[in-house]
């Protein structure tokens, strides 16, 4: 499976034409993608091709993506695709890890394609691990992670620093639940490939992350593996512009999902990765955000109920009476708003269970009351609505928990979304 000669780009550069190299394709197409490592890519490609015989038990290939060098890699390159069976090799007239991989993966006629970095840091013995929940079906990416408890790294402190530095921006900004968008050891099933490439902007260090991103985002499974990996002492990236680009990358990325510019609902209808059951919200800070508005509006009226009933009925029979009708209010919207459980269907014994929760605020705010007037009789109403603000803003938390647990179990039940 030799390619002897080089594909020519069509229009832009980074889009190449990749001849066919055999009549069967092969399962996976690992890419290694390179930039002047002249020293280097014949002991990679010549370890990996012998492991890839040894002890990986599909077809495989190795392309060598040669992102314009400027010293032999690419004589290398061609004379080590002439020699070996299953290596090939691609000329891109621009640099950039992130068009290289872009170019390879979009064309590529294997199952699955991966990369790994030509200095080989990852252990090999790794390879199977990543590749195997893909070809199962059970997982769309897969990456190696340095970061889990069971990887062995050796790398310096200002890496190792940087690195995780750099996951918990992800978390923080993009609210990115991997663990290591960095390491250079992944693989994606190529029919999800050629569905989130276009949707990639980065050429760059930054591709891998965006296109985990939006994995994550279109709600596809992303697989880690543990490996066992040794820093590079002659690595030439320059960390600190690599720094910038990634948390420019960040941003645009950030505000890409802020502003709803990326099609992630239709992307998550092609992939078959809709909610199993229409219309229960996908998790709890959105829950939140929608009790925090509902909380909110109830909060309003219910001052409004107790400032207007308090001269006829007392404080304690304008905070009760306040309180079942906002309760009552506050439960039904909960359900179909925050919950999203609707139909009529359940509402009555939702009702009953939201006024038990509404009991414990009545006794949670009737005992504030009870306190306050105990240790100061003659209280006016704006410090025992103070008070009754506090209370009512403890008992919310417990409300929050008690009514996901009843339409969490609403929805388990098979009420209609």
């Amino acid at each position: 499976m030799t390619t002897n000669s080089l594909p020519r780009a069509v229009g832009d550069t980074s889009r190449l034409e990749i001849p066919e190299t055999s009549a069967t394709a092969p399962v996976l197409d690992v890419v290694v993608p390179v930039y002047n490592e002249e020293a280097g890519l014949e002991n990679c490609v010549r370890q990996l091709k012998q492991h890839l015989d040894r002890s990986f038990p599909y077809t495989s290939r190795i392309t060598i993506a040669d992102n314009a060098s400027i010293d032999s890699t690419l004589l290398i390159a061609t004379r080590l695709a002439e020699e070996l069976d299953g290596v090939r090799v691609v000329h891109l007239e621009q640099k950039g890890r992130g068009r290289a991989l872009r170019a390879v993966w979009s064309d590529s006629d294997a199952e699955v394609v991966a990369y790994m970095d030509v200095d080989l840091s990852t252990d090999l013995n790794a390879l199977m691990p990543l590749v195997a929940p893909l070809l199962s079906g059970h997982s769309d990416i897969a990456i190696g992670s340095r970061l889990a408890r069971s990887s062995r790294v050796v790398r310096g402190l200002k890496r190792e620093f940087i690195s995780r530095s750099y996951n918990l921006i992800l978390r923080g900004a993009l609210r990115a639940r991997f663990s290591d968008a960095q390491c250079g050891f992944k693989a994606i099933r190529v029919d999800v490939a050629r569905q989130l490439l276009p949707l990639v902007e980065d050429h760059g260090w930054f591709f891998d992350t965006e296109l985990l991103v939006l994995a994550e985002r279109a709600g596809l499974r992303i697989h880690e593996v543990p490996v066992d990996w040794i820093d590079d002492s002659d690595s030439r990236v320059d960390i600190v512009t690599t720094a910038v680009e990634d948390l420019k990358g960040v941003w645009r990325v950030g505000r890409a999902l802020s502003t709803g510019s990326l099609p992630l609902t239709a992307l998550r209808r092609s992939f078959g990765r809709e909610p199993l059951v229409p219309g229960v919200p996908r998790g709890m800070v959105g829950q939140l955000v929608r009790f925090a508005v509902v909380g909110l509006v109830s909060t309003i009226a219910y001052v409004l109920l107790y400032i207007s009933l308090h001269p006829m009925v007392g404080a304690q029979w304008a905070n009760a009476v306040s309180l079942l009708i906002t309760a009552v209010l506050n439960t039904a919207a909960n359900r179909a708003f925050t919950f999203s459980v609707r139909g009529p269907e359940g509402v009555a014994r939702h009702q009953i269970q939201g006024l038990i929760i509404f009991a414990y605020g009545l006794s949670l705010t009737s005992g504030a009351l009870f306190l306050l007037h105990s240790a100061a009789p003659d209280v006016s109403k704006h410090v025992e609505l103070a008070v009754l603000v506090v209370a009512n803003l403890v008992a919310t938390v417990t409300r929050f928990i008690a009514l996901r647990w009843v339409f969490r179990n609403a929805r388990s039940e098979g009420a209609p979304a």
